[in-house]
Protein backbone atom coordinates (compact mmCIF):
# COMPACT_ATOMS: atom_id res chain seq x y z
CA UNK A 1 0.00 0.00 0.00
CA UNK A 2 2.80 2.55 0.92
CA UNK A 3 4.31 1.73 -2.52
CA UNK A 4 1.21 2.00 -4.79
CA UNK A 5 0.79 5.08 -2.66
CA UNK A 6 3.38 6.85 -2.81
CA UNK A 7 4.15 6.19 -6.57
CA UNK A 8 0.27 7.60 -6.94
CA UNK A 9 1.22 10.45 -5.00
CA UNK A 10 4.12 12.10 -7.01
CA UNK A 11 2.50 11.08 -9.99
CA UNK A 12 -0.55 13.37 -8.79
CA UNK A 13 1.81 16.15 -7.52
CA UNK A 14 4.48 15.86 -10.70
CA UNK A 15 1.44 15.84 -13.55
CA UNK A 16 -0.83 18.68 -11.71
CA UNK A 17 2.46 21.08 -11.33
CA UNK A 18 3.17 20.27 -14.64
CA UNK A 19 -0.19 21.65 -16.13
CA UNK A 20 0.21 24.33 -13.77
CA UNK A 21 3.73 25.50 -15.26
CA UNK A 22 2.91 24.72 -18.63
CA UNK A 23 -0.25 27.08 -18.75
CA UNK A 24 1.19 29.64 -17.10
CA UNK A 25 4.38 29.30 -19.79
CA UNK A 26 2.55 29.59 -22.58
CA UNK A 27 0.90 32.35 -24.33
CA UNK A 28 -1.78 29.92 -26.06
CA UNK A 29 -3.01 29.23 -23.01
CA UNK A 30 -3.35 32.46 -21.38
CA UNK A 31 -7.11 32.75 -21.44
CA UNK A 32 -9.45 32.72 -18.39
CA UNK A 33 -10.73 28.46 -19.15
CA UNK A 34 -6.75 27.83 -18.68
CA UNK A 35 -6.12 30.43 -15.69
CA UNK A 36 -9.12 28.28 -13.77
CA UNK A 37 -7.30 25.22 -14.60
CA UNK A 38 -4.33 26.14 -12.80
CA UNK A 39 -6.41 26.85 -10.19
CA UNK A 40 -8.08 23.62 -10.35
CA UNK A 41 -4.64 21.94 -10.27
CA UNK A 42 -3.27 23.38 -7.42
CA UNK A 43 -6.21 22.81 -5.26
CA UNK A 44 -6.08 19.25 -6.55
CA UNK A 45 -2.60 19.34 -5.29
CA UNK A 46 -3.45 20.52 -2.09
CA UNK A 47 -6.30 18.19 -1.70
CA UNK A 48 -4.02 15.19 -2.08
CA UNK A 49 -1.59 16.56 0.07
CA UNK A 50 -3.82 17.47 3.08
CA UNK A 51 -4.35 13.42 3.74
CA UNK A 52 -1.84 11.34 1.45
CA UNK A 53 1.61 12.28 3.40
CA UNK A 54 0.23 11.65 6.94
CA UNK A 55 -0.87 8.28 5.79
CA UNK A 56 2.29 7.65 4.55
CA UNK A 57 3.87 8.06 7.21
CA UNK A 58 1.82 6.13 9.16
CA UNK A 59 2.12 3.23 7.02
CA UNK A 60 5.86 3.31 7.71
CA UNK A 61 5.94 4.06 11.14
CA UNK A 62 3.15 2.28 12.35
CA UNK A 63 2.46 5.25 14.13
CA UNK A 64 -0.88 5.82 14.51
CA UNK A 65 -1.38 9.21 15.91
CA UNK A 66 -1.96 12.96 15.09
CA UNK A 67 -1.91 15.90 17.72
CA UNK A 68 -5.09 17.60 18.33
CA UNK A 69 -4.15 21.05 16.44
CA UNK A 70 -2.62 18.60 13.66
CA UNK A 71 -6.02 17.09 13.56
CA UNK A 72 -8.07 19.98 13.37
CA UNK A 73 -5.70 21.58 10.79
CA UNK A 74 -6.13 18.81 9.07
CA UNK A 75 -10.27 18.60 8.84
CA UNK A 76 -10.05 22.39 8.10
CA UNK A 77 -8.13 22.14 4.94
CA UNK A 78 -9.50 19.22 3.47
CA UNK A 79 -12.76 20.42 3.70
CA UNK A 80 -11.95 23.83 2.43
CA UNK A 81 -10.25 22.79 -0.58
CA UNK A 82 -12.75 20.07 -1.10
CA UNK A 83 -15.12 23.34 -0.94
CA UNK A 84 -13.33 25.35 -3.36
CA UNK A 85 -12.92 22.21 -6.14
CA UNK A 86 -16.74 21.71 -6.00
CA UNK A 87 -16.61 25.72 -6.60
CA UNK A 88 -13.83 26.04 -9.24
CA UNK A 89 -16.03 22.95 -11.15
CA UNK A 90 -18.90 25.18 -11.23
CA UNK A 91 -16.98 28.53 -12.13
CA UNK A 92 -15.36 26.76 -14.90
CA UNK A 93 -18.76 25.17 -16.26
CA UNK A 94 -20.06 28.79 -16.23
CA UNK A 95 -17.13 29.34 -18.37
CA UNK A 96 -17.77 27.07 -20.71
CA UNK A 97 -21.25 28.17 -21.10
CA UNK A 98 -19.77 31.45 -21.78
CA UNK A 99 -17.52 30.47 -24.88
CA UNK A 100 -19.56 28.28 -26.47
CA UNK A 101 -23.28 30.12 -26.66
CA UNK A 102 -21.45 34.21 -26.85
CA UNK A 103 -18.07 33.64 -28.49
CA UNK A 104 -17.73 37.26 -29.37
CA UNK A 105 -18.57 38.43 -26.33
CA UNK A 106 -16.94 36.05 -24.29
CA UNK A 107 -13.54 37.99 -23.76
CA UNK A 108 -15.53 41.33 -22.78
CA UNK A 109 -17.37 39.15 -20.15
CA UNK A 110 -14.89 37.31 -18.81
CA UNK A 111 -12.52 40.21 -18.41
CA UNK A 112 -9.65 40.18 -15.64
CA UNK A 113 -11.56 41.36 -13.27
CA UNK A 114 -14.42 38.86 -13.75
CA UNK A 115 -13.01 35.61 -13.82
CA UNK A 116 -10.31 37.21 -11.07
CA UNK A 117 -13.46 37.89 -8.85
CA UNK A 118 -14.89 34.45 -9.34
CA UNK A 119 -11.70 32.66 -8.57
CA UNK A 120 -11.38 34.83 -5.22
CA UNK A 121 -15.29 33.58 -4.09
CA UNK A 122 -14.54 29.73 -4.82
CA UNK A 123 -11.66 30.22 -2.01
CA UNK A 124 -13.71 32.86 0.56
CA UNK A 125 -17.11 31.16 0.76
CA UNK A 126 -15.23 28.22 2.14
CA UNK A 127 -13.31 30.26 3.94
CA UNK A 128 -16.19 31.94 5.71
CA UNK A 129 -18.45 29.06 5.82
CA UNK A 130 -16.38 26.36 7.25
CA UNK A 131 -14.47 28.62 9.98
CA UNK A 132 -16.80 28.64 12.42
CA UNK A 133 -18.33 25.27 12.57
CA UNK A 134 -14.81 24.03 12.69
CA UNK A 135 -14.04 26.51 15.56
CA UNK A 136 -17.03 24.76 17.26
CA UNK A 137 -15.91 21.12 17.14
CA UNK A 138 -12.56 22.13 18.18
CA UNK A 139 -13.98 23.91 21.56
CA UNK A 140 -15.82 21.08 22.37
CA UNK A 141 -15.06 18.25 25.07
CA UNK A 142 -14.19 14.76 23.52
CA UNK A 143 -14.64 11.65 25.67
CA UNK A 144 -12.99 9.31 22.91
CA UNK A 145 -9.55 9.38 21.21
CA UNK A 146 -9.39 7.01 18.40
CA UNK A 147 -10.90 7.92 14.69
CA UNK A 148 -12.35 4.69 13.21
CA UNK A 149 -10.98 6.58 9.80
CA UNK A 150 -7.62 7.25 8.33
CA UNK A 151 -7.69 10.77 8.44
CA UNK A 152 -9.93 13.48 10.50
CA UNK A 153 -12.85 13.31 8.99
CA UNK A 154 -16.03 15.41 10.21
CA UNK A 155 -18.49 12.34 10.71
CA UNK A 156 -16.01 9.87 12.65
CA UNK A 157 -14.70 13.45 15.10
CA UNK A 158 -18.25 14.31 16.17
CA UNK A 159 -18.66 10.42 17.18
CA UNK A 160 -16.13 11.03 19.36
CA UNK A 161 -17.45 14.59 21.07
CA UNK A 162 -18.93 14.08 24.71
CA UNK A 163 -22.01 16.67 23.83
CA UNK A 164 -25.57 16.14 21.97
CA UNK A 165 -24.14 16.66 18.26
CA UNK A 166 -27.33 17.61 16.57
CA UNK A 167 -26.78 20.79 16.19
CA UNK A 168 -23.18 20.57 14.67
CA UNK A 169 -24.46 17.28 12.51
CA UNK A 170 -27.36 19.60 11.13
CA UNK A 171 -24.81 22.44 10.53
CA UNK A 172 -22.53 20.36 8.90
CA UNK A 173 -25.58 18.67 6.64
CA UNK A 174 -26.76 21.80 5.98
CA UNK A 175 -23.68 23.78 4.82
CA UNK A 176 -23.13 21.11 2.81
CA UNK A 177 -26.36 20.58 1.28
CA UNK A 178 -26.78 23.78 0.29
CA UNK A 179 -23.32 24.28 -1.52
CA UNK A 180 -23.66 21.37 -3.28
CA UNK A 181 -27.14 21.88 -4.29
CA UNK A 182 -26.04 25.40 -5.17
CA UNK A 183 -22.96 24.04 -7.44
CA UNK A 184 -25.17 21.26 -9.06
CA UNK A 185 -27.83 23.80 -9.99
CA UNK A 186 -25.50 25.61 -11.41
CA UNK A 187 -23.54 23.35 -13.55
CA UNK A 188 -26.56 21.85 -14.65
CA UNK A 189 -28.33 25.09 -16.43
CA UNK A 190 -25.04 25.75 -17.71
CA UNK A 191 -25.07 22.87 -19.69
CA UNK A 192 -28.49 22.62 -20.51
CA UNK A 193 -27.65 26.12 -22.22
CA UNK A 194 -24.82 24.43 -23.56
CA UNK A 195 -26.69 21.61 -25.28
CA UNK A 196 -29.15 23.80 -26.62
CA UNK A 197 -26.69 26.02 -28.15
CA UNK A 198 -24.84 23.11 -29.66
CA UNK A 199 -27.90 21.50 -31.14
CA UNK A 200 -28.59 24.69 -33.27
CA UNK A 201 -25.05 24.39 -34.75
CA UNK A 202 -25.19 24.36 -38.63
CA UNK A 203 -22.18 21.83 -39.21
CA UNK A 204 -21.62 18.26 -36.88
CA UNK A 205 -18.04 19.05 -36.97
CA UNK A 206 -19.10 22.34 -34.64
CA UNK A 207 -20.88 20.03 -32.58
CA UNK A 208 -18.24 17.47 -32.37
CA UNK A 209 -15.84 20.00 -31.54
CA UNK A 210 -17.55 21.56 -29.00
CA UNK A 211 -18.79 18.18 -27.13
CA UNK A 212 -15.22 17.55 -27.26
CA UNK A 213 -13.94 20.84 -25.26
CA UNK A 214 -16.13 19.90 -22.64
CA UNK A 215 -15.90 16.07 -22.16
CA UNK A 216 -12.60 16.60 -19.77
CA UNK A 217 -14.83 19.20 -17.81
CA UNK A 218 -17.83 17.01 -17.29
CA UNK A 219 -15.00 13.64 -16.45
CA UNK A 220 -14.11 15.59 -13.85
CA UNK A 221 -17.72 17.13 -12.38
CA UNK A 222 -18.72 13.46 -12.20
CA UNK A 223 -15.63 12.14 -10.22
CA UNK A 224 -16.23 14.95 -7.99
CA UNK A 225 -19.65 15.36 -7.90
CA UNK A 226 -20.48 11.65 -7.56
CA UNK A 227 -17.95 11.34 -4.65
CA UNK A 228 -19.88 14.23 -2.69
CA UNK A 229 -23.17 12.97 -3.61
CA UNK A 230 -22.60 9.35 -2.55
CA UNK A 231 -21.03 11.14 0.81
CA UNK A 232 -24.23 13.54 1.73
CA UNK A 233 -27.19 12.51 -0.24
CA UNK A 234 -28.21 8.54 0.67
CA UNK A 235 -30.46 6.92 3.56
CA UNK A 236 -29.23 6.40 6.86
CA UNK A 237 -29.94 2.69 7.04
CA UNK A 238 -26.77 2.26 4.07
CA UNK A 239 -24.34 4.26 5.99
CA UNK A 240 -21.12 2.45 6.53
CA UNK A 241 -18.05 3.43 7.70
CA UNK A 242 -15.79 1.27 5.31
CA UNK A 243 -17.78 2.43 2.35
CA UNK A 244 -16.98 6.20 3.27
CA UNK A 245 -13.18 5.93 3.59
CA UNK A 246 -13.20 4.41 0.02
CA UNK A 247 -15.22 6.88 -1.53
CA UNK A 248 -13.08 9.14 0.55
CA UNK A 249 -10.02 8.01 -0.71
CA UNK A 250 -11.35 7.51 -4.62
CA UNK A 251 -11.98 11.72 -4.32
CA UNK A 252 -9.01 12.00 -2.34
CA UNK A 253 -6.32 10.17 -4.42
CA UNK A 254 -8.09 9.37 -7.93
CA UNK A 255 -9.83 12.78 -8.67
CA UNK A 256 -6.52 14.57 -8.35
CA UNK A 257 -4.39 11.62 -9.77
CA UNK A 258 -6.45 11.96 -13.25
CA UNK A 259 -7.25 15.78 -13.57
CA UNK A 260 -3.63 16.25 -15.73
CA UNK A 261 -4.40 13.33 -17.52
CA UNK A 262 -7.65 13.83 -18.61
CA UNK A 263 -7.08 17.67 -19.71
CA UNK A 264 -3.84 16.94 -21.25
CA UNK A 265 -5.57 13.63 -23.72
CA UNK A 266 -8.66 15.46 -24.21
CA UNK A 267 -7.25 18.94 -25.10
CA UNK A 268 -5.73 19.28 -28.46
CA UNK A 269 -4.38 22.83 -27.34
CA UNK A 270 -2.69 21.66 -24.43
CA UNK A 271 -1.53 18.74 -26.52
CA UNK A 272 0.25 20.90 -28.80
CA UNK A 273 1.88 22.98 -26.46
CA UNK A 274 3.27 19.58 -24.71
CA UNK A 275 5.04 18.84 -27.52
CA UNK A 276 6.50 22.07 -27.91
CA UNK A 277 7.42 22.10 -24.69
CA UNK A 278 9.20 19.11 -25.27
CA UNK A 279 11.00 20.06 -28.48
CA UNK A 280 12.56 22.94 -26.84
CA UNK A 281 14.18 20.99 -24.35
CA UNK A 282 15.58 18.69 -26.71
CA UNK A 283 16.77 21.63 -28.72
CA UNK A 284 18.52 22.79 -25.50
Amino acid sequence: MFTVLLFVYIVTVVGNVFIAILICSDYRLHSPMYFFLVCFSIVETILSSSVVPKLLVIFVTEEMTISKVGCFAQLYLYYFISTSDLLLLTTMSIDRCIAICFPLRYFSIMANHMYISLMVSCFITPFICLLYPTMLIASVPFCGNVLDHFFCESGALLKLICLDTSLLKLNTILTSVLILIGCLTITTVSYIIIVATVIRMPTDTGRQKTFSTCLSHLTMLSLVFGSAIFILIRPPKEYSVETDKVVNLVSTVMAPLLNPFVYTLRNQKVKECIQDAVKRAKIL
